[in-house]
């Protein structure tokens, strides 16, 4: 007899929990940093020497995740429009990064350094209608795209989060232009009942 789909879901929830413990026993403010370590042990995206900028950063997991792994004199720079509580080593700058007074910190606490990787973990705040929710995720990666583009230095790399539907492929397709090798990763870290994967692109032309 298969499983009701309440317990699927039970299953799938006691999952989730699975990463929250293990991101409450090992100190990291979110389970999204497991969505992270996967795929830095796969393709290495984050190395010693890089300067980083993380958008959409609250509550901070991906920041501080990357934070162990580059150099003490490298940046991290970390945007959002919510709050977040001070990350050793990690510059915070809390504002809509489409306004310029926000770019203008931003290169202003970059202090002319390359960047080498611009990461957003960014996601509409879900109604459930995807004719909504899709189209907001779609502009959330176009505004991530556009900051990278205008920050990133040759070769650099680009990590963000989208959702398969209407304006992915065209979107992909946008990031195929910039970058000379782009892959799409799930990792197991998302929910499987999420239709949300993330595109890594390195080698910014």
């Amino acid at each position: 007899m298969g499983r009701s789909k309440s317990s699927n879901r039970w299953m799938q929830e006691h999952f989730d929990d699975e990463y929250v413990k293990m991101a409450q026993a090992q100190g990291y403010r979110s389970r999204a940093v497991f969505k992270l370590k996967e795929i830095q042990d796969k393709d290495q995206l984050i190395k010693p020497g890089m300067n980083i900028v993380d958008l959409g950063a609250a509550p901070g997991g991906w920041s501080q995740f990357a934070r162990q792994l580059i150099g003490k004199k490298n940046k991290i720079i970390a945007l959002d429009i919510l709050p977040m509580d001070v990350l050793d080593g990690v510059d915070f700058i809390q504002g809509d990064f489409r306004e310029e007074a926000v770019l203008d910190s931003l290169h202003t606490l970059l202090e002319g350094v390359p960047v080498n990787l611009v990461m957003s973990d960014m996601a509409p705040n879900m109604s459930g209608n995807k004719g909504m929710d899709q189209p907001r995720a779609i502009y959330l990666g176009e505004l991530a795209l556009d900051t990278a583009r205008t920050v990133l230095a040759k070769d650099g790399s680009f990590l963000v989060k989208l959702f398969h539907g209407e304006g992915f492929e065209a979107f992909h397709h946008e990031v195929q232009r910039y970058f000379s090798k782009v892959v799409i990763r799930k990792p197991k870290a998302s929910r499987p009942r999420s239709n949300e994967v993330y595109i890594l692109a390195k080698g910014f032309k």
